[in-house]
């Protein structure tokens, strides 16, 4: 049994492979050899915060796997009346295949995953949001391999305007990435990311808003590049990645002005992106606020990936599936 807490439960090599299997997902994608390996499974996709992406993306995947999805909610179902996470786990993995789970601290997920007799993958905690990173690094390798973007099924008019292809073919580990803002989950995936791949990661967050000493120590000694600086200018010069999230996030709202100000001068704009590398792309793993974090020009601009990146959540989210039910 597979349990996804983070990225690096994937293994040695892992996250390559997981990023060739959604490469391979994304290219069968609507045709008769796309493989089913969970025809006659279902997944409970538990949901304890509010989704768009991350909902969708794992409803679709399991469909499109041949699974059947059950989406849970707090307030549909006995966790928002108090019930225990292991006691939902135990139910849970008596009648469902594999369970995701969308939550707050790290503990609870660690509780749904210790009385869970089925994987657990996280699909966010207060930790860390490793299914966005996959997604992440997915769109950054198609995009400066040179191979074509992600191709929607709606089409690229649906998707919005794509970064234009690299001069160059370039791998994940000779880029250069940024990370501008708050030091959160994503962020702290990032960090892991960078560890696990020995990425070049400059994070630019003002003080008090720092990622956490424990991940940046972890993936300085597993042999990633990772800089921390208070100054975003440092952070996005010469990078070839830069990527942001929102200063306030759910259950942050009573501390927006106090972010908003703390954060002056962070934003994503043409000034920062002006610069990074020539080829830069922009990523945002959405929802944005235009115009606090990363400016309209910018997150609507062609040196901007983020529908390519909210798309990879579909590719990446069939192939950690595949892993988790992988013989």
């Amino acid at each position: 049994m597979r349990h996804f807490k983070e990225l690096a439960d994937l293994g040695p090599g892992g996250i390559e492979r997981l990023l060739d299997a959604a490469d391979r997902l994304l290219e069968l994608r609507g045709q008769a050899a796309h493989p089913r390996p969970l025809q006659g499974k279902s997944v409970a996709l538990v949901f304890q915060k509010a989704s768009t992406r991350t909902r969708v993306s794992l409803e679709v995947a399991v469909a499109e796997l041949g699974g059947h999805p059950l989406v849970i909610t707090s307030s549909g179902s006995q966790l928002g009346r108090g019930e225990p996470i292991r006691d939902t786990a135990r139910v849970l993995s008596r009648m469902a295949h594999a369970i995701t789970f969308r939550t707050f601290s790290q503990a609870e997920f660690d509780e749904m995953a210790r009385y869970s007799s089925v994987p657990v993958l996280n699909a966010l905690t207060d930790d860390g949001h490793p299914m966005q990173i996959l997604a992440d690094l997915q769109t950054v390798r198609r995009h400066f391999s040179g191979a074509q973007g992600l191709q929607g099924s709606q089409g690229a008019s649906a998707r919005g305007t794509s970064a234009q292809g690299a001069a160059e073919p370039l791998p994940l580990t000779a880029l250069r990435y940024c990370w501008l803002g708050d030091g959160n989950n994503v962020a702290a995936s990032w960090i892991e990311a960078a560890g696990l791949l020995g990425l070049d990661l400059t994070l630019a967050c003002p003080e008090g808003y720092e990622p956490s000493s424990e991940v940046l120590t972890k993936a300085r000694e597993r042999g990633g590049q990772v800089q921390l600086t208070r100054d975003p200018e440092a952070a996005a010069r010469g990078a070839h990645v830069l990527v942001t999230d929102v200063f306030t996030s759910m259950g942050q709202e009573a501390e927006q002005a106090a972010r908003l100000a703390a954060f002056e001068g962070y934003q994503l704009d043409a000034r920062l992106l002006g610069l990074a590398d020539p080829r830069a792309v922009v990523l945002h793993c959405l929802p944005a606020h235009r115009g606090e974090e990363i400016s309209e020009e910018v997150l609507e601009g062609p040196q901007s990936l983020v529908w390519d990146e909210a798309e990879a959540r579909l590719h990446t989210a069939k192939a950690l599936l595949e892993w988790a039910f992988a013989p």
